[in-house]
């Protein structure tokens, strides 16, 4: 059964139960990726000096087609992080790539205002190109390009305690996320536990209660996940400090228990965003 391979994975050195049940789950939500219109658009390019290095860092935004985003979901990348999906997409969907055009690299004259124009136009049409293409558009090598990064920055601004920061850093990826239509991956669950653990430590119990009814909504199906135990837990606390209905969780929770679940050694929300590895 699909719970005993998890388990042995988990026992294996260096095994993450948590990983390897979200990439089972990753794998059963690509073949609901519903494709949507997206634009691309680069919002704003700057040159960023650093001690031996300088770089263009072009901000874009991720637009609906046809709707109005109050909060964009954004993404800055720059010239190095585009060629690296680039080589990783060319690598695995050779024959999609061919037809796909790619900015060379320019010895001189980078950092003129032609060529960042330039490269900007080219970077939107090559994310366009890629996400009209439906296998590429559900590979993991092109999703994680847009919120991989947010997510491991949000990890570590959590676990630093830097609360506001990493909730403006979830939101993000969780913007980013619903643009590109994987709202039922594991790493949106991971993001739902991220914003329900930043909205509860800076006392806005409401909105951490909403996330933990959505990641709920999500894990309706899942007669066993890693995150279960954890969210349904972290459901009862908040409800019952905002008075709302905890009975169906109390239930799901009591289930559990019988199915012999520890509950007591089960990790807290906060714990669980803590050990994920994010690579």
């Amino acid at each position: 059964s699909p719970c005993t391979e998890w388990v042995s994975a988990a026992e294996r050195p260096g095994g993450s139960l948590l990983t390897r049940q979200l990439q089972e789950l990753w794998r059963r939500s690509r073949g609901s990726l519903t494709p949507q219109r997206l634009l691309f658009e680069v919002t704003s390019a700057s040159v960023v000096s650093e001690r031996s290095s300088k770089y263009v860092l072009y901000t874009i935004y991720l637009i609906r087609s046809g709707q109005f985003d109050k909060a964009p979901a954004t993404i800055a990348r720059r010239y190095s992080d585009f060629e690296q999906l680039n080589r990783r997409l060319r690598c695995r969907f050779s024959c999609d790539m061919a037809s796909i055009a790619f900015p060379r690299k320019r010895l001189r004259r980078n950092f003129t205002a032609e060529t960042i124009a330039k490269r900007s136009r080219a970077f939107e049409q090559f994310l366009s190109h890629l996400h009209s293409i439906d296998e590429i558009r559900r590979s993991p090598e092109f999703l994680e390009f847009f919120f991989l990064p947010d997510l491991q920055a949000a990890q570590r601004l959590t676990c630093t305690g830097m609360y506001r920061e990493a909730l403006a850093t979830w939101a993000n990826a969780y913007r980013l996320q619903d643009r590109l239509g994987v709202c039922s991956s594991g790493r949106f669950l991971l993001t739902l536990a991220g914003l329900a653990v930043c909205h509860q430590e800076l006392d806005q119990l409401s909105e951490a209660h909403g996330c933990c009814e959505q990641a709920l909504q999500l894990l309706e199906a899942q007669g066993s996940h890693p995150l279960l135990g954890p969210f349904l837990q972290a459901h009862v606390h908040l409800a019952w400090k905002v008075g709302k209905d905890k009975r169906h969780s109390e239930a799901r929770l009591q289930d559990l228990r019988e199915a012999g679940l520890p509950l007591q050694q089960q990790p807290s929300l906060k714990e669980c965003l803590i050990k994920e590895t994010l690579e």
